[in-house]
C-alpha cells in the first residue's frame, strides 16, 4: 500500500448467491479507491449499488470474492486493521435504556478505558456533539438527530484515525443534517480521515475533498469534486465594472480596455446532483 493512504481498495469484487439455484449477484465489481489521510471522501450512489457491500468488505465484514482492501496499510480482513477505525451504520442499535453518558461510557469500556480517563472521554464527546444538556436523558427521548450524534460519539471514543460513516444523516431533519455536517468538519479539522456514502448530494459537495460515483457496482466517476463538477468545453469570464463596449467585444478588448480588470477565468461548474444523475441514468 502507498503511504500517507488511509484506505487503498483495489480490484474489488464481491458475488452473492441469494439461493441455491439462484443467479450469482455480483454487488461490487471491479472497485478501486484510495483516500488519503486527513480527507474527506464521499461516495454516492443509487440504492443497491454496492455502497454498502464496499463499506462492509473494507470494515471486514465481508470477505472479497476477490481485491483487497487495506486501511492505514493493514489487509481488511485482519483483525488488527479495525484499531484506528470508528464506524457508524446507517440504522445504528442502542439501548434505549441508557443515557448519552452512560451510552459512552460503555463503549468506551469496551475500548479497555478506566476511571478518569473514561470520565474525560465521556466529557469530551458529549461537548464534541453538543450533547452535555441531554448527558443525563435515557436515549429513548433523543431525536434522530440526537441519536446519530450519539453515534458519531461512540464511534470516536477510542480517538480513531479513520470514521466511516454509512448515511449519517438518513432520516434527520435539516437541522440535525446540519449538525452532523458541521460535525465532519470538525474531524477534518482534527485531521481524521472520514469515508461515508450519503444521499445528500448538497451536503457531500459541501464537505468532501474527492467523491466516487458508484452504479451497478462499478466505480463510473471518482475524482477531487472541483475537477468532477468542472465543464471543460465551457469557459466562464468575471469582469469587475465592464463597459457595454467590453461586454460586446470581450476578449479581444480586455487587455486595451482601462479601468476594467478579468477578476477570474475558468471553467463553470455543474453540480453533483447533475453529475450524478447523468452518470447513473
Amino acid at each position: 500500500m502507498s503511504s500517507g493512504l488511509a484506505v487503498e481498495i483495489k480490484n474489488l469484487v464481491k458475488k452473492f448467491k441469494p439461493s441455491f439455484r439462484a443467479k450469482t449477484i455480483r454487488a461490487v465489481d471491479g472497485v478501486s479507491l484510495s483516500i488519503s489521510a486527513g480527507e474527506v471522501y464521499g461516495l454516492i450512489g443509487p440504492n443497491g449499488s454496492g455502497k454498502s457491500t464496499t463499506m462492509k468488505a473494507l470494515l471486514g465484514l465481508v470477505a472479497p470474492t476477490s481485491g483487497t482492501c487495506a486501511i492505514f496499510g493493514k489487509d481488511s480482513m485482519k483483525v488488527d486493521s479495525r484499531n484506528d477505525v470508528g464506524f457508524l451504520p446507517e440504522n445504528p442499535y442502542f439501548y434505549k435504556h441508557l443515557s448519552g453518558a452512560e451510552t459512552i461510557r460503555f463503549y468506551g469500556k469496551l475500548c479497555g478505558m478506566r476511571g478518569k480517563e473514561l470520565e474525560d472521554r465521556v466529557n469530551e464527546m458529549l461537548a464534541l456533539v453538543d450533547l452535555e444538556d441531554a448527558r443525563d436523558r435515557r436515549l429513548g427521548g433523543y431525536s434522530k438527530g440526537m441519536l446519530q450524534r450519539i453515534g458519531l460519539a461512540q464511534a470516536l471514543v477510542q480517538d480513531p484515525r479513520l470514521v466511516i460513516l454509512d448515511e449519517p444523516t438518513a432520516g434527520v431533519d435539516p437541522t440535525g443534517s446540519r449538525q452532523i455536517r458541521d460535525l465532519i468538519l470538525k474531524l477534518k479539522e482534527r485531521g481524521i480521515t472520514v469515508f461515508l456514502c450519503s444521499h445528500l448530494l448538497e451536503q457531500v459537495q459541501e464537505i468532501c475533498d474527492q467523491i466516487g460515483i458508484i452504479h451497478h457496482g462499478k466505480m463510473v466517476r471518482q475524482g477531487r469534486l472541483e475537477d468532477l463538477i468542472s465543464l471543460e468545453d465551457r469557459t466562464e469570464l468575471i469582469l469587475d465594472q465592464p463597459s457595454p463596449e467590453l461586454l460586446e467585444k470581450i476578449r479581444a478588448l480586455i487587455a486595451s480596455e482601462e479601468g476594467s480588470k478579468l477578476l477570474s477565468e475558468g471553467h463553470p461548474r455543474t453540480t453533483l446532483e447533475s453529475l450524478f444523475l447523468e452518470e447513473t441514468q
